[in-house]
């Protein structure tokens, strides 16, 4: 039989270590023997099994690509991955890309915080095991039971946000939701079971599987931007979309920056690096941030505005551009741009409301009597060649035809002649009336009063009186367009919008304002629309109108 090797105690192995220094280059080297095991601890620790390619899929559209390392199952390690393909010698390349929120994710995995299991809190899922029992083999008149007894509903409504959440097992928990859908469906319709998925970004799979569940079902589907609740309102309102905006390399085409509120380095950190390497093109970057954030490092202006008042300073930015580049002189970029791609030309009815003319709607097709389809939804600009009303092309009430008008091809939808848009009634107007416009302040309740140039113009209901959106957004911000009213004579006026007025409020130096106002405006001319805002909620830019009239 084979004798077994004892094993020597670590104690009396390292006496086989004890040897003669040996010393070299006159004692400034020498060669030291010792124990080594201790590097096994390391060498195991970056051991793995696998390598697999992923990505952090939570709420994310960097999507990062990692090299996933794997042992006995387990992710271990988390590495970059370097094999992205090359934008060309004229754009920086997007690697490397990742965050420390990344390189930390497996710690979220194996998090014991991780919520895995469904739960249910307490109270209901008590009223539901005993409505179960009551009702076997019927979860529909089990939850009818509840929620039609007025006690029982009020008592499980009122614990939500106390937790007492209870771990059940999925079948429960989806028998549960199940028969609550099914009960709105009978009880009110289908149409009124709403939901929404998560978010792309975060997974392709489950955004397609809720989007497809309440689809099949009949309800409808809420904006993701519901579930984490960060879409500034101004985009939608001002360009009718969500934030469709380019991708982050873009950065690096622009010519003037403008990081509103947004803390690049932070949140979008896989794309900072355009940020940084676009400065050394000669693009100026100014922060708007009411803190000194980590983007401000990039920023060779800084606007540090009081939490929450940006939207004065946003306000303030556009008197200037607008008093300057589209009153004082005119920009043949900006009128084009403002034809072309804004709702400026576009007709507005005016009403009267206790005495006082206020905006009122859009002038429709409808409203001239035009015979067009869908001519309740076609909105009219005033067309200086002709001299008269005309429906362009791309208007939404050409979103549901199929004649190929749902483009901004500059033409008459009717005629398909070039079309040359009014901006203003100033100059041809038939009166100068005074309105109310809204004025938004902490007490609310407020107006200013404006004038405008208007026409007179006969409809199928009769004589109204109108102007164009554009003659409306220059009466908004005080323009002094010598019509009268409470208008700005300057920029130190403490009239609504002007540059003085929101340094009341912000906090920023008027001065600062107008210079920035006309760099970004200036660059926007010398680069044909290179001017660019990184939009985000850090100074709370929900609130806040972004509507520059400088292209970008």
């Amino acid at each position: 039989m084979k004798q077994m090797k004892r094993k020597r105690s670590p104690l009396t192995n390292r006496f086989k270590y004890i040897r003669p220094i040996e010393r070299q280059a006159d004692g400034h080297s020498e060669t030291t023997y010792g124990d080594r095991a201790w590097e096994d601890a390391y060498r195991r620790r970056w051991q793995h099994d696998k390598v697999v390619r992923s990505t952090h899929g939570v709420n994310c559209t960097g999507s990062c690509s990692w090299n996933i390392y794997v042992k006995n199952g387990i992710v271990t390690w988390e590495g970059q991955q370097l094999n992205y393909p090359s934008t060309g010698p004229d754009m920086p390349d997007f690697e490397p890309r990742g965050c420390p929120r990344g390189a930390s994710f497996s710690w979220y995995m194996y998090s014991p915080l991780r919520v895995k299991y469904p739960y249910v809190r307490g109270i209901l899922l008590d009223m539901w095991r005993e409505a179960l029992a009551a009702h076997p083999n019927n979860p529909l008149e089990a939850w009818k039971s509840i929620v039609e007894d007025r006690e029982k509903a009020k008592r499980y409504k009122q614990a939500r946000g106390k937790g007492g959440f209870v771990r059940v097992s999925w079948d429960e928990a989806l028998t549960l939701v199940a028969a609550s859908l099914l009960y709105t469906v009978v009880k009110y319709g289908p149409d009124r079971n709403i939901g929404f998925s998560p978010i792309p970004a975060m997974s392709m799979v489950s955004h397609a599987a809720g989007s497809r569940f309440m689809q099949l079902m009949g309800g409808p589907m809420l904006s993701f931007y519901d579930w984490y609740a960060d879409l500034p309102p101004a985009s939608p309102q001002i360009w009718g979309d969500q934030t469709d905006v380019p991708e982050s390399s873009d950065w690096y085409n622009a010519g003037y920056i403008i990081t509103w509120g947004s803390n690049v380095p932070l949140t979008r950190t896989p794309d900072a690096h355009f940020l940084a390497e676009v400065r050394y093109r000669g693009t100026k970057v100014v922060s708007v941030s009411p803190d000194y954030a980590e983007s401000t490092k990039f920023a060779d202006d800084w606007l540090s505005v009081k939490q929450g008042t940006d939207g004065a300073l946003a306000m303030a930015m556009g008197h200037v551009i607008l008093n300057e580049y589209y009153v004082k002189r005119t920009v043949p970029y900006f009128e084009r741009h403002a034809k072309t791609y804004t709702d400026f030309p576009f007709v507005v009815t005016l009403k009267q409301n206790g005495g006082t003319w206020t905006a009122g709607r859009f002038l429709l097709a409808k409203d001239l009597g035009k015979q067009t389809n869908n001519a309740e939804w076609k909105p009219v600009i005033y067309d200086e060649n002709t001299d008269s009303f005309v429906v362009p092309n791309g208007t939404i009430g050409a979103r549901w035809e199929d004649k190929g008008k749902w483009n901004l091809r500059l033409v008459d939808e009717e005629t398909e002649q070039p079309l040359e848009p009014r901006l203003s009634f100033l100059g041809s107007e038939d009166e100068v009336i005074s309105i109310q416009l809204p004025y938004f302040t902490a007490e609310g309740g407020k107006t200013i009063e404006r004038a405008v140039p208007v026409k007179k113009v006969q409809t199928v209901t009769g004589d109204v009186y109108v102007t164009t959106v554009y003659d409306l957004i220059l009466a908004n911000y005080g323009i002094d367009r010598g019509i009268g009213g409470t208008v700005a004579r300057s920029y130190d006026d403490e009239v609504p919008f002007t540059p003085a007025w929101q340094e009341a409020i912000t906090g920023v130096d008027r001065e600062l304002v107008v210079k920035i106002a006309r760099e970004f405006a200036d660059n926007a001319i010398d680069t044909n629309g290179r001017s660019m805002i990184i939009v985000a909620p850090g100074s709370t830019i929900g609130s806040t109108p972004i509507r520059f009239t400088a292209p970008s």
